[in-house]
């Protein structure tokens, strides 16, 4: 399988903490919790992207190829990450549409998860009543099954041999739920989440319209906490 990883930084505190968000195309992290990644990052957290799809159909400009948006959205996402403070980004560069609940992306998964070595996992909620989209369903079910195989040693034997020693998770954030139980104050990192949304443009997500959109959302999540500004999660202990 084709992939790629790109470290930002590579003289980061090795005793800071570790997060990852696992999600299916470029942009999802960035408008599900780019405020909360911001916010943990400049905390001191180190946080890694794992992007699973390449977003090679996102289009509807008839002289747009697959291969070419593939390339811009991976560019896009790297730069929203920079933005958001992110350590680095690892595509799996799987076709929009193609991505499936299967030992062999598991597997994937649970290797890039071992040798990050996180303790916090955000992802998609594979189980939000009327989640049509088959790419967030997977990634929901995919990066869960991994947290699990990460963390016992005789899951995949063969990681051992790379090096790779199991990681024990202790705590998973699922965005896009319509059960949330966690909620983010975002208010001071709410513009960097604009700014990195703004850089998918190939989305259309420079748009006021958009901008605005995100606004109000946010807005609403928080206010239910008494935040300005504000992302919901369900929350995990594992």
């Amino acid at each position: 399988m084709r992939r790629s990883e790109r470290e930002y930084d590579s003289l980061q505190n090795p005793l800071a903490e570790r997060g990852m968000v696992i999600f299916a195309h470029p942009d999802d992290a960035e408008g599900n919790c780019g405020g909360t990644t911001a916010k943990w990052v400049r905390e001191g957290r180190i946080i890694h992207y794992l992007v699973l799809t390449n977003g090679d159909k996102g289009s509807d400009d008839p002289s747009m190829t697959s291969d070419k948006l593939a390339g811009i959205r991976e560019k896009e996402q790297e730069a929203a990450a920079k933005v958001l403070g992110v350590s680095g980004v690892t595509f799996l560069r799987i076709p929009d549409g193609e991505l499936e609940v299967s030992l062999p992306f598991r597997k994937e998964i649970t290797r890039v998860i071992r040798w990050h070595q996180p303790a916090i996992i955000l992802t998609h909620d594979p189980w939000k009543p009327y989640q049509f989209h088959p790419d967030h369903r997977a990634t929901g079910f995919l990066a869960l099954d991994a947290v699990i195989a990460a963390r016992d040693r005789l899951y995949y034997p063969d990681h051992l041999t790379q090096g790779l020693e199991p990681c024990r998770v202790r705590e998973v954030y699922l965005f896009g739920t319509d059960n949330p139980d966690f909620w983010v104050d975002i208010s001071e990192s709410f513009e960097l989440k604009l700014k990195a949304v703004r850089c998918h443009k190939s989305q259309g997500l420079d748009s006021q319209e958009v901008q605005e959109r995100i606004k109000k959302r946010a807005s609403g999540v928080g206010k239910a906490k008494g935040y300005l500004y504000g992302e919901a999660f369900k929350n995990f202990l594992m």
